[in-house]
């Protein structure tokens, strides 16, 4: 499963896993109400549905090779282009440089029973049309023609479980203490604009592919 094609993902997606975003925000938010046992929780849930994700796309791309090489192109194509359009915002979101919302992380905490940080994870995720999306137009390009689909993703999925996990469990912990650098605008600058730029050179790379004959 380690190809030539991993590693370009272990970059992109370490990056990406980086970025902020919604669940980003949700772990901090979490993490704030019921401390580091929440926060960790949420993480471990919302990665739980990159195998939901995964598997969803890799059924979508084993019935698109089934009809047609012309099928699997038209959809790398629109993948390059869903892919531009992600990285064309994040350089705009780094443009504006806002920040990520911690100012409620000192606030008072609450005793939050176990299955509410799992269910609110598990749920942000997984019902996340932008994520179904994303992962349909980024995992072809790390999944050949003749690979086992299915089990390539999951495998895909897996690192990113474990790189998203190490990302969101670090803030977990660096919220309450010294986190505060995670809300400056020049922190939010960098990571979005890093991931805009990478989205938009993995898009062009994609379009550009010799596609299956």
């Amino acid at each position: 499963m380690v190809d030539a094609q991993f590693w370009p993902f272990l970059i992109a997606i370490t990056l990406l896993s980086m970025s902020p975003g919604v669940d980003t925000l949700l772990v901090i938010r979490n993490t704030a109400r019921g401390g580091i046992r929440d926060g960790v929780l949420t993480s471990l849930a919302i990665c739980c549905g990159l195998f939901v994700h995964a598997t969803i796309s890799a059924l979508g791309i084993s019935l698109i090779l089934l009809q047609s090489a012309w099928a699997f192109s038209a959809l790398k194509m629109a993948g390059a282009a869903y892919l531009i359009w992600l990285g064309l915002n994040g350089l705009m979101a780094a443009r504006r440089g806002i920040g990520l919302p911690l100012g409620a992380v000192q606030g008072e905490r609450q005793a939050v029973p176990l299955w509410r940080p799992l269910r609110e994870g598990l749920l942000s995720n997984v019902l996340n049309p932008k994520t179904v999306v994303f992962y349909m137009a980024f995992l072809p390009q790390f999944i050949a023609p003749t690979d086992p689909a299915l089990l390539k993703s999951l495998w895909l999925a897996g690192v990113h479980f474990v790189i998203a996990n190490v990302w969101q469990i670090a803030i977990v912990f660096m919220v309450g203490s010294a986190g505060r650098w995670l809300g400056s605008r020049l922190f939010a600058q960098a990571l979005n604009g890093a991931t805009g730029a990478v989205l938009i050179l993995f898009g062009i790379r994609l379009a550009l592919e010799r596609q299956p004959a």
